[in-house]
């Protein structure tokens, strides 16, 4: 079963594709677009859930979303009712995108296994960034010593000072910040979890239902006897040094 199709239709009860809530998206866009003006870009923007909310919120900001994924992007399109003439939408490489004019705000919130990690993920977003921009980057952390199953399946992550520190090493200063909740990260897995597992059990003639079910089943064994206690989310706006 396609990779793509998986993520598009385990995120179709959670489309922000993070673990944060619609009042915490809103706080972190607030504190990105200060004129209300702004150009956006979302590099792995998914089904458009950040730029749609922020696009919906403030009426003379335009945005750029950037996706690999045509049923993410078709998703995005059909989100995007009322806001459309706004949103430019490029299905390709994120890391292959490149625009003549830099953003305003740039984001990449979840997205940061495309670059190859968090401070490649700065470096590749922060070329489309305008002078006096914000970045709003989300990425995982670790909140306690994981088990190697964990690192295994989620990458080499830092703990949260830790990850801040590098980020400020690499020339950006936090201006505001999000650390996700237990019930943020409870509710983003479940639903993961059970949209894809709800989609195979209503379509059981479909080819792909048997694997949807086992991608479901093996990613909430994963995320509940390896990483549940031990993973942790931050989503930060920043601003060049």
């Amino acid at each position: 079963m396609d990779r793509q199709l998986i993520s598009t239709l385990a995120h179709a009860d959670h489309p922000v594709a993070a673990p944060l809530t619609d009042e915490s998206v809103r706080r972190l866009l607030d504190h990105a677009i200060r004129r209300g003006d702004e150009r956006l870009l979302d590099l792995g923007c998914g089904g458009g859930a950040w730029l749609v909310r922020a696009l919906a919120a403030h009426p003379r900001v335009t945005a750029e979303g950037v996706d690999v994924s045509a049923p993410a992007l078709a998703r995005a399109e059909a989100a995007a009712t009322g806001v459309r003439d706004r949103l430019v939408l490029h299905r390709r490489d994120a890391t292959e995108y490149t625009s003549t004019d830099p953003f305003d705000v740039v984001l990449s919130v979840g997205a940061s296994h495309v670059f190859g990690g968090l401070l490649p993920t700065l470096r590749a977003v922060g070329e489309h960034l305008a002078p006096g921009g914000h970045l709003l980057v989300g990425d995982g952390f670790w909140e306690r010593p994981p088990s190697p199953d964990a690192v295994e399946m989620l990458g080499e992550l830092e703990d949260l000072p830790t990850t801040v520190d590098r980020v400020t090493g690499d020339g950006w200063t936090p201006v505001y910040g999000h650390i996700s909740t237990r019930e943020e990260l409870d509710d983003y897995e479940w639903s993961w979890t059970g949209s894809l597992a709800s989609w195979a059990l209503d379509h059981p003639d479909d080819p792909d239902s048997t694997q949807a079910l086992a991608a479901a089943s093996t990613h909430r064994e994963e995320w509940l006897r390896a990483y549940r206690h031990a993973f942790g989310f931050v989503t930060l706006v920043l601003r060049r040094v």
